[in-house]
């Protein structure tokens, strides 16, 4: 993984940057904290900016992370409601949790994305119920693009700052990455064992 992400942004630079970012919204385990601090790092060393690396970072993670927004738009709040009812155990949600989730989110929603983008594991998931809820389309825009390129831009300062060192950046977000999954899985089967209809 990280010899491809390497050679890619070798190869094709600032596109390279633009495509991995996609590719890291729509398939998670490709890592940004690895993508963004090499790019950093080649900014540094003159071959790239960075302020075109922060653009097209930013750029590929908004359209990557936008397709989860259509997902969840898909799926729709009648057709969750209708698996709630069927599977409430498997989602530990019944179909009135997901009006108040609902509730909640268009209270809170443009805040949850916001700092749901700069959060490991949580970047790509928070579009979902941003889709579920129909938020409008500028609003998640423009909560999803603040909150991406602060992220981005803090990984990429990171790799120029730390020059050869950037894959440290890494080895300093992988454990918080694992605490946040750590943390899902720990509620989520909470829930389950907890879980009455109601």
């Amino acid at each position: 993984m990280f010899d491809w992400v390497v050679s890619t942004i070798n190869g094709w630079g600032n596109l390279g940057v633009f495509l991995l970012m996609v590719a890291e919204n729509v398939f998670p385990p490709i890592p940004s904290e690895i993508i963004m601090p090499l790019a950093g790092f080649l900014a540094g060393r003159g071959e790239m900016s960075l302020g075109s690396v922060i653009l097209f970072g930013t750029v590929g993670s908004v359209i990557g992370t936008t397709m989860w927004y259509y997902v969840g738009m898909w799926i729709g709040e009648a057709r969750l409601k209708r698996f709630a009812a069927k599977h409430g155990r498997l989602l530990t949600l019944s179909p009135s949790d997901v009006d108040m989730a609902r509730e909640w989110f268009d209270r809170h929603g443009g805040a949850a994305v916001f700092a749901g983008r700069m959060l490991p594991t949580i970047r790509t998931l928070i579009s979902v119920p941003a889709g579920l809820s129909r938020m409008p389309m500028w609003k998640f825009l423009i909560y999803t693009t603040l909150g991406s390129v602060i992220w981005i831009g803090a990984l990429a300062v990171a790799g120029l700052v730390l020059h050869e060192n950037y894959e440290l950046v890494a080895e300093w977000v992988d454990p918080l990455s694992k605490l946040v999954i750590l943390v899902v899985v720990v509620v989520y089967l909470y829930r389950v064992i907890r879980w009455k209809p109601h």
